[in-house]
């Protein structure tokens, strides 16, 4: 993974070969943002810890607490890699995000069984994504049309069946109604307390 989302990245190369999305969707406006980007990424972030099983899964096995900035560089490229890069790459690099997430599993703190490949989790977590980054660019870039969410949602499903997100929202609606669903499921935690304490020590950008 780390050699496959390293600085080697050259999104430039095959030569012609078009993105998973197109260059007028609304994913390539949104994600050339770089303060959309960060504080969606964050927003989606408090969303998945508020979900013990994804909580849990991204604490006891991602190295956020000790690399904290070397993380979430990871996973912006990886976000970039999704939007921009070219389809093979981008394909292979979802692939290994795949494999990965099929070596995650365990139990929260509550003795709750858990799997990173868990539909449902899978489906939170390209849900909190969409939903951070949208609200984000919303809020502090440019106004959002309703209808323009929905494209958003509904242009992301192909990127969500790869990463295995099958009943990921593809409109507005469906996005909340799935939040009025998980809103039973979603506790608070120290952990998030942390997460935040951890993120006044990350510079936003570069600089």
């Amino acid at each position: 993974m780390r050699q496959r989302l390293g600085s080697q990245m050259d999104f430039s190369t095959p030569e012609g070969e078009p993105a998973l999305l197109p260059p007028n969707s609304l994913s390539w406006r949104i994600f050339k943002n770089p303060v959309a980007l960060f504080i969606g990424g964050v927003t989606a972030v408090l969303l998945e810890l508020a979900e013990p099983r994804v909580r849990d899964a991204i604490w006891q096995h991602s190295t956020f607490r000790s690399h904290a900035l070397r993380r979430l560089q990871r996973t912006g490229l990886a976000a970039l890699v999704t939007v921009y890069g070219p389809r093979t790459k981008a394909k292979a690099m979802i692939e290994g995000v795949v494999r990965m997430h099929g070596r995650v599993s365990g139990r929260t703190s509550e003795g709750e069984p858990y799997h990173a490949t868990d539909p449902e989790l899978l489906d939170w977590v390209q849900a909190t994504a969409g939903f951070g980054f949208m609200e984000a660019y919303h809020v502090y870039v440019h106004r959002l049309h309703f209808f323009e969410r929905d494209a958003m949602s509904a242009e992301a499903r192909p990127v969500a069946l790869l990463y295995g997100a099958a009943g990921a929202p593809t409109s507005q609606a469906e996005l909340y109604a799935l939040f009025d669903v998980m809103r039973q499921r979603l506790v608070p935690s120290p952990i998030v307390l942390e997460f935040l304490e951890i993120m006044e020590d990350v510079p936003a950008l570069p600089g």
